[in-house]
């Protein structure tokens, strides 16, 4: 059995750029991965076979059929007899833990998982450009779930840079349950040609983090009022930053420790039992593996 993690994708910010003619936005994104999400096994199988648990499988619903897990499985397979090795027949058990629709790369993440550990069970040595190929064809947002390490994000999301020296943040996920429509929260946008992402963290990462913006965040409180709410309550337990991720309505806080996470999750859950709250902390950058929270107690990388 092989076993795969498809980590949370956190927007800590996403700035809208402008748009294509073919009507895709183009954006300027940083990413980062939590330690919280949806977790694969892969098992050679006589048959090919899809399972999902989990708390959120049964909101797949009809989407089982048609899920970017079994399409990532079938392209990597086409892609491996085309260069002439083995894709033999795999039982594929999803377990579903992060919310459908919510803006935190789920469905994304789940296929980025299925290429990476499809590659090891059917020990297929792909080129990269092939794999990122099969990636951008799944989704926007697959290619960078791929990596699920720290990165900056440019055009529609295929356009990558690593951020070595990002540190891991301590951090509460929070969700009304409740989605909004990505393409709806586009459309609403003032405005489309907004400044873009400034690296500038002379002064320390989240300092840095705090003067970038999620251009989608006022849109979407707008069609969702929970958004407001639940950021709201973020702050109300003492996050550092509070933000939406991606087009909602996943909201995050950064807190000082993952003591403090757990603590604001866990009264967050007595507040709204109904809701969706989760205590994790980030993957820092390949530069930052042993540095403290928040790579510092003022974040300073």
């Amino acid at each position: 059995m092989i076993v795969e993690d498809a980590f949370a994708k956190i927007n800590l910010a996403l700035h809208v750029t402008g748009q294509r003619d073919d009507g895709y936005h183009l954006l300027d994104m940083l990413v980062t991965f939590a330690r919280h999400g949806d977790r694969l096994e892969l098992t050679p199988a006589d048959k090919d076979s899809f399972e999902i648990s989990g708390r959120f499988g049964d909101a797949l619903g009809d989407a089982r059929a048609d899920n970017l897990v079994i399409r990532a499985r079938d392209r990597l397979r086409d892609a491996a007899l085309q260069a002439g090795a083995d894709a033999p027949p795999v039982h594929i058990h999803l377990q579903k833990n992060l919310p459908i629709a919510s803006g935190i790369g789920g469905g994304s993440a789940d296929a980025a998982a299925t290429l990476r550990g499809l590659s090891r069970l059917w020990e297929v040595s792909l080129p990269a450009t092939v794999i990122d190929a099969i990636a951008l064809s799944l989704g926007a947002d697959v290619p960078m779930c791929l990596h699920s390490t720290p990165l900056i994000a440019r055009g529609i999301g295929e356009v990558i840079e690593p951020v070595a020296d990002l540190p891991h943040f301590a951090m509460v996920l929070a969700n009304p349950l409740k989605g909004v429509s990505t393409p709806e929260v586009f459309r609403r946008l003032a405005t489309k040609t907004n400044p873009p992402l400034s690296t500038n963290r002379a002064a320390g990462w989240l300092d840095a983090i705090r003067l970038m913006r999620n251009d989608l965040e006022p849109p979407a409180r707008a069609m969702l009022p929970e958004i407001g709410e639940i950021s709201a309550m973020l702050n109300e337990q003492g996050a550092d930053l509070v933000r939406m991720s991606g087009s909602g309505a996943t909201c995050f806080g950064l807190f000082q420790s993952s003591e403090l996470a757990q603590t604001a999750a866990a009264a967050l859950h007595r507040q709204r039992p109904d809701w969706y709250f989760q205590a994790t902390e980030t993957i820092p950058g390949a530069n930052m593996a042993g540095a403290n929270m928040n790579g510092g107690a003022d974040g300073r990388s």
